[in-house]
């Protein structure tokens, strides 16, 4: 029962963070041409799709809280993995997910948006020494 729980657990988080990729590949495209050369923005932005899936996975699928249903505890017992247990397990899943993507997206961004500001100061200045 725990492989079969842990598995769609994994599945579960893979779609997740799937759908985040999908739904953030345009901005993250449009910030790193703007950014970066044309030329090295595809490979920047397919690293940025690896690092979602990464994150939003080792997010999800948070195995050191699935020991419980594998190791006994104080009264040498284990925990029954009931209907009420897998739903919470999915739902601490779709959640992780979707936080660790968003935390990591944050960070992208936060980092895209000093980079725009020196780029527009340099364009400025530029700009004004012509």
């Amino acid at each position: 029962m725990f492989m079969t729980l842990l598995s769609i657990i994994f599945v579960i988080a893979l779609v997740t963070s799937s759908i985040a990729a999908l739904l953030f590949s345009k901005p993250v495209s449009k910030i790193l041409v703007r950014l970066i050369t044309e030329e090295l923005a595809p490979t920047w932005k397919r690293y940025i799709t690896f690092a979602i899936y990464v994150v939003g996975i080792s997010g999800g699928v948070r195995i050191w809280e699935m020991e419980k249903y594998i190791t006994p505890d104080k009264d040498d017992k284990l925990l029954i993995l009931t209907s009420d247990r897998w739903t919470i397990e999915v739902y601490k899943t779709i959640v992780g997910s979707l936080q660790s993507v968003a935390w990591m997206l944050l960070i992208f961004f936060l980092f895209a948006l000093v980079g725009y500001v020196i780029i527009r100061g340099f364009e400025a200045k530029r700009n004004s020494n012509s």
